[in-house]
């Protein structure tokens, strides 16, 4: 039997749901949701589902068993509770809401109902991330000293609800500590407003990890070339990740290699050669997409859950805090 599926939000990353799950052989596309009859109603023709103007017409008359929504953040909330309510379950595309307590009351939700609630945090299903992780957890970095994020790209006029903070650099928000295995302790972050009608589209932040690693993301709209890297530094090398290739190298610490019990020299750092790692390449929005319906279909936790997500939107919230107060904000 088929999980009976819809997408609410048929925009740039709804869509892509929408095809992903008209390809996977146990989920059954039964409709789409779109206030623009143009949009939504293309999109589900191309993949015979229903089109709804309206998604409270779609809950009254479908019986879905999973929803994906793709709606501007400001609506995430109202949009969630509603379908929660039908005990639904549900994937919210980052982040999970706007503020704080809209997250909480939508996580509420969700345990009240019993259904599972999961995150769209799509760069911990990309294959470069994941095998970055595995190399860092299995100690071929050693000690990690700093992690730099780079998502930068043209300006992109369909956000228009909220900044450069809470739509991209939650992105980078989530993987830090999805690689670093850390809590925060403080943040700051300085901003500007240089194409966008009224919100921040440049960020640099530094984040302090309890664990003392440091973090650094770079993110904007403004860049004429869409940009996504992130580098690990540590003691033994460098990582170097693409989230849009997929390509992941290492870069020796030269010293360490020639000195293998290197803690009892005076630590040094030297160049060393480059290593292409070898990563299988995959869509991480099918890798997503898969892993919402296998934990529906196996009853199993959410991959990425509404506590994961709000503790991210916590911590770009104080990103935000930081820019308008001019402090380092702690956690």
């Amino acid at each position: 039997m088929k999980l009976k599926v819809a997408v609410i939000g048929a925009g740039a990353m709804g869509k892509n749901h929408a095809r992903v799950y008209s390809e996977m052989k146990d989920v059954e596309l039964v409709a789409v949701c779109d206030s623009s009859k143009e949009t939504g109603g293309q999109i589900a023709a191309l993949y015979g589902a229903k089109y709804y103007p309206d998604y409270k017409d779609m809950l009254a008359k479908e019986k879905l068993d999973a929803v994906s929504i793709c709606v501007p953040t400001k609506f995430h909330k109202g949009v969630a509770v509603a379908v929660i309510r039908k005990k639904i379950n549900v994937l919210v595309e980052k982040p999970i809401a706007t503020t704080v307590s809209e997250a909480e009351e939508i996580i509420a939700e969700a345990q009240k109902n019993k259904v599972k609630l999961m995150i769209g945090h799509i760069e911990c299903f990309n294959p470069v991330v994941i095998e970055l992780k595995k190399r860092i957890m299995s100690g071929e970095l050693g000690k990690i000293y700093k992690v730099n994020c780079s998502r930068m790209g043209p300006s992109v006029q369909r956000i228009y609800d909220v900044g450069v903070i809470i739509d991209i650099a939650i992105h980078e928000i989530y993987i830090l500590k999805y690689l670093i295995g850390s809590d925060v302790k403080r943040v700051y972050a300085e901003t500007e407003r240089k194409i966008h009608s009224t919100h921040e589209d440049l960020l640099i932040g530094t984040i302090r990890f309890k664990n003392d690693v440091l973090g650094v993301i770079n993110a904007n709209w403004i860049t004429p070339r869409k940009f996504r890297e992130i580098t690990v530094t540590g003691e033994k090398g460098m990582f170097v990740a693409n989230y849009l290739t997929q390509d992941l190298d290492f870069y020796e610490n030269d010293f360490v290699k020639k000195n293998i019990d290197y803690k009892s020299h005076t630590m040094l750092v030297m160049e060393g050669k480059k290593i292409s790692i070898d990563v299988k390449k995959s869509e991480p929005l099918r890798n997503e997409l898969d892993a919402f319906v296998s934990c529906v279909i196996n009853d199993k936790k959410a991959p990425v859950n509404g506590t994961e997500g709000l503790e991210a939107l916590r911590v770009a919230q104080k990103f935000l805090e930081s820019a308008k107060q001019n402090k380092v904000m702690e956690l």
